[in-house]
């Protein structure tokens, strides 16, 4: 079951929101805290041992907007999301970003999660896209778990970006 606009706002499960439009029926938008470009390789393997997480720079806002190129960019949001223990979440790009050539990826928020999350945007358009800053990016949904998890997300990301 997805979880609709008024469990949303009544357990807090999204703070930190730039104005109450952002509560849609069956979601909350995203918007863009920052943007940045990857500057050094990432490594990834099975259980973590060797993980290196790629470094970044920030791109900074000029007069409240920034231009990028094709290319793929961590985003920074500026919402602050609490993942109860019974539920999880997933975050779609929305239409207006697909519409001018761009998306975002973004992996599960399990149950326990909390933090200013990150996600990757991925801009397709040769022309490249400009985003004001607090563009409304993305389209975070909950949905309900068929019962509480009895483990909750206890990695390294949890109260990321505070």
């Amino acid at each position: 079951m997805i979880l609709p606009k008024h469990i949303i706002t009544k357990a807090n499960l999204v703070t930190e929101t730039l104005h109450e439009s952002q509560f849609q029926p069956c979601g909350v938008d995203m918007t863009l805290k920052s943007a940045h470009k990857f500057t050094t390789a990432g490594k990834i393997d099975f259980d973590n041992k060797e993980r290196k997480i790629s470094d970044v720079n920030e791109i900074l806002f000029v007069n409240d907007e920034i231009h990028l190129l094709p290319g793929g960019y961590k985003v920074i949001f500026n919402e602050y999301v609490k993942i109860p223990n019974d539920a999880a979440a997933f975050c779609f790009p929305r239409s207006s970003l697909l519409r001018c050539g761009a998306t975002l990826e973004c992996a599960v928020w399990d149950p326990g999660y909390e933090g200013r999350s990150e996600a990757l945007l991925i801009i397709t358009n040769p022309q490249g896209v400009t985003f004001k800053k607090n563009a409304k990016i993305g389209q975070l949904v909950f949905v309900k778990l068929a019962e509480a998890t009895k483990q909750l997300y206890e990695g390294i990301y949890k109260g990321e970006n505070k």
